[in-house]
């Protein structure tokens, strides 16, 4: 395999989009927070309890994904570097672990996608029991 500074340049595009998104997901939960917050504070509703830890799990989780995603890209310039200097097995080796790192954060983020949906679960079970008291009446 040819591998030339252009190899590790070529996750630079994929991570960045990545921590887009991340940041995305980042400022919606946060939003989400903000307003539950204050909506526990004016109901005290329980429901809201777990909609909460939830969101704390998937803030937790995004974190960890940002941090993966930032040592990837973080690795990849090492990478370059490292060619530029002339160490190609170190140049080799940092590619590898950002790749690896890559991973990981794609990883968590498909584990925070699972847990999203655990949120959403919360919610329709919730307009669930709303739906059935109205029927009754």
């Amino acid at each position: 395999m040819d591998f030339s500074i252009n190899t590790p340049a070529l996750l630079f595009p994929a991570v960045t989009l990545l921590m887009l998104a991340y940041t995305n997901r980042f400022n919606t939960l946060a939003g989400i927070i903000r307003n539950l917050y204050k909506q526990y504070k004016a109901d005290n509703d329980e429901n809201l309890l777990a909609q909460i830890s939830n969101l704390r799990y998937r803030v937790y989780l995004i974190r960890n994904m940002q941090i993966a995603g930032v040592l990837s890209l973080l690795l990849c310039m090492v990478s370059m570097f490292a060619l530029f200097e002339g160490w190609i097995a170190g140049s080799k080796w940092s590619f590898v672990s950002a790749l690896i790192l890559m991973i990981i954060s794609m990883l968590i983020s498909l584990r925070e996608l699972q847990v999203s949906v655990g949120a959403l679960d919360l919610l329709l079970i919730d307009m669930e029991k709303h739906m059935e008291k109205h029927r009754k009446v």
